[in-house]
């Protein structure tokens, strides 16, 4: 009869090594899925250099500046817009004509080349986004790019993952009765209107003056309301409007 050629410690050997044979890949994938979620691949919350450090927070907050002032389009067009270096001078012709930060400004307004501002939020090329139609619902602008009236320098909300996006396509009625509260302070308001009064609210009265709902939407925390008063009036909002939420998860309405 033959010596045996293993030691029986080698059964213990074969299982481990065919355990991480199986463990390895499957940590591999979920540490490269982790990535690519965090800040590092999304830049969630990473502030974006610009050639003029434009301060959200200063503009809007602060001075109380209309979101609709610089963004001119936001309400009728699928892009939002950049304001045109002739909208910064309609102030700064007038206030900090010497600041060193605001030489690009300057520079564009004397030689009429555009300031190239780099882009923020981006969307892939497969994907339609419409912000004239989300904002005609009443959706306001922290809901998808986060608390942008506290940025100094602005950074993204969220990563616009489709999944994220579904969230609010299957339940729409979620995001939209943040406003109850609004719409009885300022009757015969559109949807679109109450939208940008939220600013104005928080102008007045400050955080401790506003609803839970309106609260996270600046703080840039709101995920949809979970209270049952807002989402009926959420559906009130979607029926007066006519939105057809059963269509709103179909694949066509993003990717023409």
């Amino acid at each position: 009869m033959g010596s045996q050629v293993f030691k029986p410690s080698a059964n213990s050997i074969a299982k481990i090594a065919l355990l991480g044979i199986a463990i390895v890949p499957l940590t591999v994938g979920l540490a490269l899925a982790a990535l690519s979620r965090s800040p590092a691949n999304t830049k969630v919350n990473v502030p974006k250099n610009q050639p003029v450090p434009f301060s959200h927070q200063h503009h809007n907050w602060e001075l109380g500046i209309d979101c609709r002032y610089c963004h001119t389009s936001v309400e009728k067009s699928g892009y939002a817009g950049i304001p045109s270096t002739e909208t910064c001078m309609s102030c700064h012709s007038q206030i900090w004509t010497n600041s060193p930060l605001l030489e690009p400004v300057r520079q564009s307004f004397e030689t009429g080349t555009p300031i190239k501002w780099n882009k923020v939020n981006k969307v892939p090329d497969f994907v339609y986004f419409n912000h004239s139609i989300h904002v005609n619902r009443g959706l306001n602008c922290n809901t998808c790019h986060g608390a942008v009236n506290d940025m100094h320098i602005t950074w993204k909300g969220n990563a616009f993952q489709m999944q994220w996006c579904l969230e609010c396509h299957r339940a729409p009625e979620r995001y939209l009765g943040w406003q109850k509260d609004i719409a009885k302070e300022n009757p015969g308001s559109t949807p679109r209107e109450l939208a940008f009064k939220l600013y104005w609210k928080l102008q007045e009265k400050g955080k401790n003056g506003l609803t839970n709902d309106e609260r996270q939407l600046v703080e840039g925390t709101f995920q949809g309301s979970d209270d049952k008063e807002s989402v009926e009036a959420g559906k009130d909002v979607i029926d007066k409007l006519g939105v057809k939420v059963q269509q709103l998860a179909d694949c066509a309405v993003c990717h023409h």
